[in-house]
């Protein structure tokens, strides 16, 4: 029987296809370490970031919250990882859970095992509300004082100025049933008795630019323009009542024309700074070369307000404040892992 030579052709791929691999699996012998040593690559940000902070301290204070009584949960410094990857990543809880039970660089990051259980969506809201706003910008301020051993804040020129947090986009249903109740409108004075969120208000920056939510004050170090303090509020509280509690220790502060003002310029002077305040077109005392230079200066670190995250996680100013804390510690992480080099860094030391 005569078989044309394409069909031969054929019959031999897909024989060679069919065929089985007569080769054995390689037995793996290696340690649990070992093995997420392959598998996370050497680039992983979290890799530098174990290097930089010690977890291990961070958490111990917050060991205390915990009872040696009953059943054993998951470590807390676990926790506490997870928290910093979340707000690194802006997963909700579930994707969180997900993530921590599937990604590997992030199961290795926060310290469980290949085959360890790792919690669901609901631990992480318990371990915030455990945690609690006082000790998470205590550890803010633990990881800042880290960040200084390294020279990453320079301390001469610093960049204060608020940004809008939005609770709600809207609220007519709100609107609808307080005027139902006999109210003319909604607004600041009577929006706590509708809105979900108690302690949320309108704000505004401009005519154009309205908001209702909060407002996140910060104050930024503009040597590498990490965050150096941060504070929230209700949207309609003026920009400047909290300058006294941002202000640093010294050197020049640049603020924009929302903090011209004799009361922000005296808080200004009596902490022992230099105002860098571009002036209103109104003021007598403007110099629109110098209001221009000041631009320039603080104009790179812009985006360190304008790129953060706009919309609230969660309802109230507590854990509002919460959620910018961890945003700005995971802001100024990411810093630290692009400037400083990726083998064993040593801090400096004056």
């Amino acid at each position: 029987m005569h078989i044309s030579k394409p069909l031969l052709t054929y019959v031999k791929a897909h024989t060679l296809m069919q065929k089985h691999s007569s080769s054995t699996n390689k037995m793996v012998f290696m340690t649990e370490d070992e093995i997420f040593d392959k598998l996370v690559i050497w680039n992983n940000p979290f890799r530098k970031i174990k290097e930089l902070v010690n977890f291990s301290e961070l958490a111990e204070p917050l060991r205390e919250l915990y009872s040696d009584l009953g059943n054993s949960g998951f470590d807390v410094e676990k926790g506490l990882k997870a928290l910093v990857v979340q707000m690194w990543e802006d997963y909700s809880d579930r994707e969180m859970e997900s993530a921590v039970r599937e990604n590997i660089g992030i199961r290795w990051f926060c310290g469980f095992g290949l085959t360890d259980e790792t919690p669901d969506h609901t631990y992480f809201c318990k371990l915030r509300k455990r945690i609690g706003a006082k000790r998470m910008a205590d550890m803010f301020n633990k990881v800042n004082e880290i960040m200084k051993g390294y020279g990453l804040f320079g301390n001469v020129f610093t960049f204060i100025d608020a940004s809008a947090i939005v609770s709600k986009t809207h609220l007519w249903e709100e609107r609808d049933r307080a005027i139902r109740e006999g109210a003319e409108t909604l607004n600041n004075a009577n929006v706590e008795k509708y809105a979900a969120d108690k302690e949320a208000r309108w704000g505004a920056k401009s005519k154009s630019k309205i908001w209702f939510g909060y407002k996140r004050h910060e104050s930024v170090d503009m040597r590498y323009g990490l965050i150096n303090k941060v504070a929230v509020t209700p949207a309609n509280v003026p920009d400047n009542y909290l300058l006294e509690s941002l202000l640093p220790r010294q050197g020049m502060v640049f603020l924009d024309k929302l903090y011209d003002c004799k009361n922000a310029d005296m808080r200004i002077a009596w902490g022992g700074c230099y105002a860098g305040t571009i002036r209103k077109n109104n003021n007598k005392a403007k110099n629109r070369d110098l209001d221009r230079w000041r631009s320039g200066v603080r104009m790179p670190f812009e985006g360190v307000f304008s790129k953060q995250r706009k919309r609230a996680r969660y309802r109230g100013r507590v854990k509002v404040f919460m959620q910018c804390v961890l945003e700005a510690l995971c802001h100024n992480l990411k810093k630290a892992v692009t400037i400083l080099p990726q083998p064993s860094m040593i801090p400096i030391t004056a």
